[in-house]
């Protein structure tokens, strides 16, 4: 016997609910968690920086790409975070294997773009000193 899922079209009402749900996500996330405020406390610095800097289209793509790879990488870990919490509340190696990772994956994202913000901003510093 085969089972027909049937899939109702999507209303306005529906799209919007789902970006209300989405903006809660990023409130829970900016609410709970002071990496990420810390992170777009760098992004807003780097964004305004660029501004009175004049960056080059090729430089804005890169800072832009850099903020999105961290914030990006911060909510899927606060995600994760979250769903192994729930999943295994006691102590567990994994549950602790799987956090240190996601973890790393912000890590990796915050050196990235630390790097690309070496390269865009730096000789713009260099001048300072």
């Amino acid at each position: 016997m085969t089972v027909h899922h049937f899939r109702k079209e999507p209303s306005w009402r529906a799209w919007l609910r789902g970006f209300r749900h989405a903006f809660r996500g990023l409130g829970t996330l900016l609410a709970t968690q002071w990496n990420a405020r810390i992170h777009v406390a760098a992004a807003a610095l780097a964004v305004l920086l660029g501004f009175l800097w004049g960056l080059a289209r090729w430089e804005w793509c890169a800072v832009l790409l850099s903020i999105a790879l961290v914030l990006v990488s911060e909510a899927l870990n606060t995600a994760l975070e979250f769903l192994v919490d729930l999943a295994s509340p006691g102590i567990h190696p994994l549950a602790g294997k799987a956090k240190d990772v996601a973890a790393g994956a912000v890590l990796l994202s915050a050196l990235t773009a630390t790097a690309v913000g070496a390269v865009v901003f730096g000789p713009r510093l260099w001048r300072f000193f």
